[in-house]
């Protein structure tokens, strides 16, 4: 669950991590108040779960009453890369001496959390990445050991923080990892992380992405529902409590395991196609669960094929295959599948959709992932020669 940026300030806040005042708003005359009561200047910022607000004319500096109303004004019903922005978050204005990025997220294959920390902020870190990859320090967390103020030092020191923010930053870090751990993150992220002319170190930014995985030990997540931007691809996933993401292409995707999702993302993408969307089953693949998966995917009108990959552990390739029979006599599929279905009873799995009866031009097996990935981008219409 991504939230918008006042929420992530509203999330740091409860862990100390020091934020702009400010308040949000749905209407001009409510921004006008905020604004009044916060005291000029203001920055008056759309929110919107996309980048680029700056450069799309969603974040201006108001001195005044006349310029904070004629900028919500502006702001509020602005299109940005799709996004209609609903509400403001109209906070004091900052004056900033020098910007840095701060993140944590989860590396899945170390097993470990992860700060990246850059004295370069204020821009894509993606950016940064590209110019200049050692400007980003990396550091594996230890879960078990968590995140000590030295060791938060000692990644600002190796990153180059200008040693008049050192202190500040590493304390922000800690109480970051805090709200990354106790807050159950898969991402927060501030960007930028501002060193003020007095020597404060504050969030002016805030990223937080909200396992849902986690949801229940969270009663008070419940608000930010009400205001989670999806589709209606992803609402129709949720109703299903499906693990889905869509996306722009239209090769659909269903995997089990995130991970594998992910890498299915990443192959169809190398051999030249791009998908529709990530959905995980996670580790059940019974007719229901394929049944609602196939449904989801069906309501995209822009999915031309279909790339189920399944790698049996737990889950048994012949289960599969009886999910994915007994699923297609339940949802009149438009797109043709391609599955590649390796693992634990696999071969049992390959015999039983053979012997299914389910015409060749619409399901191709296929022996890997690779191969699998190449005729599902062919029967999407081929690679993507615009990317």
């Amino acid at each position: 669950m991504d939230l918008f940026e006042y929420q992530g300030k509203q999330y740091f806040s409860r862990f100390g991590i020091p934020v702009s005042p400010g308040g949000v708003a749905v209407t001009v005359d409510e921004a006008v108040d905020v604004a009044e009561s916060v005291g000029y200047p203001v920055v008056v910022k759309a929110q919107v779960q996309v980048g680029g607000r700056g450069k799309a004319g969603g974040i201006k500096l108001a001195n005044d009453a006349a310029e904070a109303r004629q900028h919500a004004t502006a702001i509020l019903g602005m299109d940005i890369k799709g996004h209609v922005v609903q509400r403001v978050w109209v906070e004091k204005a900052s004056d900033i001496s020098e910007e840095y990025y701060a993140s944590f997220t989860l590396d899945r294959s170390a097993k470990k959390h992860l700060l990246m920390l850059s004295a370069q902020g204020g821009v894509e870190i993606e950016e940064v990445a590209a110019r200049d990859p050692d400007a980003i320090v990396k550091l594996h967390v230890d879960p078990v050991d968590g995140l000590s103020q030295e060791a938060s030092r000692a990644a600002a020191e190796q990153a180059r923080i200008n040693p008049a923010a050192l202190d500040g930053v590493a304390e922000i870090l800690v109480l970051l990892y805090r709200c990354f751990t106790e807050g159950d993150c898969d991402l927060a992220e501030i960007n930028p992380l501002i060193l003020k002319p007095a020597g404060e170190v504050h969030a002016l930014d805030a990223k937080v992405s909200l396992d849902g995985n986690a949801e229940f030990r969270h009663p008070e997540w419940e608000e930010f529902k009400a205001t989670e931007e999806l589709d209606d691809r992803e609402r129709l996933a949720r109703d299903k409590d499906l693990q889905y993401i869509g996306l722009e292409g239209t090769v659909g995707i269903i995997a089990n395991g995130a991970g594998l999702a992910m890498s299915t993302l990443d192959v169809v993408n190398q051999v030249g196609g791009q998908a529709a969307n990530f959905l995980d089953i996670g580790g059940g693949a019974n007719a229901d669960v394929m049944a609602a998966a196939l449904e989801v995917i069906n309501f995209d009108d822009s999915v031309r094929s279909i790339f189920i990959n399944i790698f049996g552990g737990i889950t048994r390739g012949e289960e599969v295959a009886k999910g994915i029979v007994e699923a297609l006599g339940r949802v009149d599929l438009r797109a043709p599948m391609v599955i590649r279905l390796d693992g634990t009873n696999a071969d049992e799995g390959r015999r039983i959709l053979a012997d299914a009866g389910i015409p060749p031009d619409r399901l191709i097996t296929k022996p890997t992932m690779l191969s699998a990935a190449e005729s599902a981008v062919a029967l999407a219409g081929g690679a993507d020669t615009t990317a």
